[in-house]
């Protein structure tokens, strides 16, 4: 008697890839408006989406809008630069720092993603900032719009702390800025207009299904700028995708793999992926800004119940990096 083996990460990547079912479904919204008082009923709302669904979007957060608008603003700003401006701040691969574009191919689909994006990462922006000149007040507002999401990031993650039996600063402690060891990532996203014959390829996606590596991604995206689609669930044989209304007022929100190991697998991270276009519908130019909340690099990712053994934030990354994309020649 023979048995089938258990898909490797990079064979499940690639089982993400196809079209797959769309299926409406209800992605959580939750208020986290007077927070300190209502503690309690938020931390209960949130750990039921993250254990149910790994997706789920916060409203009342606490960002002001103009705060996220003149992000937003910025972002596009910096889009906007001559590309031989931005091959100034070239990526930095091993510290996600800087500018790429078209360079990123997800297993899943084996095609580059169509996007640019900037990658804000603290401890490592040396030489990969816009001077004043090139784009005025961009470094010191995202640096500061970036300890905004840090901020927010870890009052959710503390919700998660209270419930995994953590204390309620433990990811607060695990995710300092203060420290050269901080890999925690604000990215900024530019996807291209496309002509319509291009929104009509089959196969060709704005950003292949993947998951998230961190403890916890919040993406801010913009009304009518629609793609965003997440799968509930890592192994489903038949994959079934729902859209996720992009919103001005809310931010989604997702579990990311390192958080649901640290969990022991109580809290889900899920596929997503950004689709092309349907007919008919927007094809413009698609922004967006995640940020994602890793531990530092030295921290040591202990699991409450011992399902796994203890590793360390930065060796974590890197086996997931192999575990996706293969262990790099050379």
């Amino acid at each position: 008697m023979t048995t089938t083996p258990p898909m490797t990460e990079l064979q499940r990547e690639s089982r993400m890839g196809g079209l797959g079912a769309e299926r409406d479904r209800e992605i959580p919204q939750i208020d986290l408006s007077d927070f300190e008082t209502r503690r309690a009923e938020i931390t209960e709302a949130l750990w039921s989406a993250a254990t149910e669904v790994g997706f789920f979007q916060i409203v009342n957060h606490g960002i002001p809008a103009a705060e996220v608008d003149r992000a937003f603003a910025m972002a596009k700003a910096f889009f906007d630069l001559p590309v031989e401006v931005k091959q100034r701040f070239p990526l930095d691969k091993p510290k996600n720092s800087g500018w790429e574009s078209g360079t990123q191919v997800r297993p899943s689909v084996g095609t580059p993603d169509r996007k640019e994006s900037y990658q804000l990462t603290r401890p490592h922006m040396s030489g990969l900032l816009p001077s004043q000149e090139q784009l005025p007040d961009f470094a010191e507002f995202m640096l500061g719009f970036e300890t905004r999401c840090w901020e927010l990031a870890m009052r959710v993650l503390s919700c998660f702390a209270d419930r995994l039996g953590f204390d309620r600063h433990f990811f607060a402690r695990a995710h300092d800025p203060a420290s050269d060891t901080y890999q925690s990532t604000l990215r900024i996203l530019h996807y291209p207009e496309l002509p319509a014959d291009v929104a009509a390829q089959p196969g060709v996606w704005r950003a292949g299904a993947h998951t998230d590596f961190d403890c916890l991604t919040l993406l801010f995206q913009r009304t009518g700028q629609g793609g965003l689609q997440v799968c509930p669930g890592r192994d489903l044989e038949a994959p079934e995708w729902t859209s996720v209304v992009p919103s001005d007022d809310a931010i989604t929100c997702n579990i990311g793999d390192m958080l649901m190991r640290w969990s022991d697998d109580q809290l889900l991270s899920n596929f997503h992926r950004v689709r092309m276009p349907g007919e008919g519908e927007y094809t413009g130019a698609r922004y967006s800004m995640p940020f994602f909340a890793q531990a530092n690099r030295e921290v040591l990712i202990e699991t409450p119940r011992g399902t796994y053994p203890p590793i360390t934030a930065a060796d974590y990354l890197a086996e997931r990096i192999r575990a996706n994309y293969g262990t790099p020649k050379g």
